[in-house]
């Protein structure tokens, strides 16, 4: 396989010679995956892989407006790239009008690791994982079971007490190249790596999950640890009907719900009347203050542990990206700063339309606000729930971001300061822009893994929040 410098420039050099385009746009993502997994408490596959990706978008101008063509292919072999020039030139002859049409971005000198091979990852990486995870599958010897406190004895093994361990372990590298063909050049490699695992014991269910970017230190001792306390809690089972109750969030939960506000808070629905960001009678929401809690969410492609490409790279034009906008820089944006909404996301072409700012949205999320630890949280709440996963979220009511999903490996009942109960799942009815509304208390800011949404959002930071009536709307079966 050819490097991907060499796929830019021969694509480039391909469009040039065509000439039927005024400008070309190629990504070429190079991408190395490795997997573990494990079943009953036994490793069970591991595997590598390697691929590549490349997209050549033209764009033929006539005065203002623009037409854009865009063809994918997921073939390394350099054969296909001129006729994956010729295509995407084709597809932008008899393309419509582009309505997101902005002027080109000035070229500049390419980044110094330009040139530099691409990084890969294999299976050594999860070394000290199958390590630690050799505990809880009962592997030290000695070791033991559930501690009457609910914590793990023996360092961790859940043999003891006959539980069993699934799972897996992913760690992601990919480096994404962007250039034109008026000179402009970026690169940026992305580390993704995150553990799930999940315990069973006599019909209970707990589940925990960490991202990490290179999985050095990976916290294994305190994740079997948690699942040690989770399956003690669930020792006593209550049932609870359909209801609003008090309830803690841990920073998982809150991700979950705080990522798919950021995936709707593009600035031209908004501004259209289409979305949960509509101002009634017009205009957009930004400026109205929806909490005196000092929460801020953000996207910053430089935040510290969570660190993403600081440019925009996209094969398709969205709402809050453009293909016109590939290699943009990407700064930090306050979505919600200090409780009042504060920007919506807005490409070159819809900022100048409606006379606001660009905002790119970055590859994180984090929300900060509070101080409380989750434990003193928990200390602090007389009767209510502690929801540690969420499951199957989708989209009820687009208008006010109402959201339905299912909990699911823990729910659990809170009662004079401890947790004294598994209780049975719901179905929840929830919307993420009144949770914000609606919390009375946020946690410390921490690194979280999301549950539903952790194969495509691992960058996360949040805190926990006390919501004084989250709506379990129905008793849930699912176990």
């Amino acid at each position: 396989m050819i490097g991907a410098q060499q796929v830019v420039d021969l694509a480039l050099a391909e469009a040039s010679r065509l000439g039927r385009a005024d400008e070309t746009t190629v990504l070429v993502s190079d991408r190395v995956e490795a997997t573990l997994r494990w079943a009953n408490n036994t490793m069970t596959t591991n595997g590598e892989s390697t691929s590549r990706t490349t997209t050549v978008i033209s764009i033929m101008r006539q005065g203002d407006k623009a037409r854009v063509g865009t063809v994918r292919s997921s073939s390394a072999d350099p054969a296909v790239i001129a006729d994956l020039v010729a295509a995407s030139q084709l597809a932008a002859a008899v393309a419509p009008q582009a309505r997101d049409t902005a002027p080109p971005l000035p070229g500049g000198a390419a980044p110094a690791d330009w040139d530099a091979p691409t990084p890969g990852t294999g299976a050594e990486v999860f070394l000290g994982v199958a390590g630690e995870l050799a505990r809880g599958f009962g592997g030290l010897s000695g070791g033991g079971g559930l501690s009457g406190g609910g914590g793990l004895s023996g360092g961790g093994g859940l043999s003891g007490i006959g539980a069993t361990l699934f799972g897996y372990a992913r760690h992601v590298v990919e480096t994404t190249f962007v250039a034109t063909s008026g000179g402009l050049r970026r690169r940026w490699t992305q580390p993704t790596g995150s553990v799930e695992i999940n315990a069973k014991h006599d019909g209970a269910s707990a589940w925990v999950g960490t991202s990490t970017p290179d999985f050095v230190s990976v916290p294994m001792d305190s994740m079997l640890d948690q699942l040690g306390t989770r399956l003690s809690w669930s020792r006593r089972i209550v049932e609870l009907p359909a209801g609003r109750y008090e309830t803690i969030m841990p920073p998982s939960t809150v991700a979950d719900m705080m990522i798919y506000l950021a995936w709707t808070m593009g600035g031209r629905g908004a501004q259209e009347g289409r979305t949960a960001l509509a101002a009634p009678g017009g205009g957009t929401r930004v400026g109205e203050k929806l909490t005196s809690l000092p929460l801020t969410l953000y996207s910053d492609p430089g935040a510290s542990g969570l660190e993403c490409a600081p440019f925009v790279s996209t094969s398709s034009s969205s709402e809050q990206t453009s293909v016109f906008d590939n290699g943009m820089t990407i700064d930090r944006v306050d979505w919600i700063r200090e409780g009042v909404i504060n920007a919506l996301a807005y490409p070159r072409a819809a900022a100048a339309e409606f006379d606001t700012p660009v905002a790119a949205g970055a590859d994180n999320l984090l929300m900060t606000g509070g101080s409380k630890s989750l434990q003193d949280m928990i200390a602090g709440t007389e009767r209510g729930l502690l929801l540690t996963t969420l499951w199957y979220i989708r989209e009820v009511d687009p208008s006010v971001l109402l959201l339905t999903g299912l909990t699911r490996d823990g729910v659990y009942l809170v009662e004079d300061g401890e947790v004294t109960a598994a209780v049975n799942n719901f179905r929840f009815n929830e919307s993420p822009l009144d949770l914000v509304r609606r919390a009375t208390q946020a946690g410390v800011s921490e690194f979280t893994l999301p549950r539903e949404w952790g194969d495509w959002a691992t960058r996360a930071q949040m805190p926990s929040l006390r919501i004084p009536d989250f709506h379990m709307s129905s008793v849930s079966q699912a176990q």
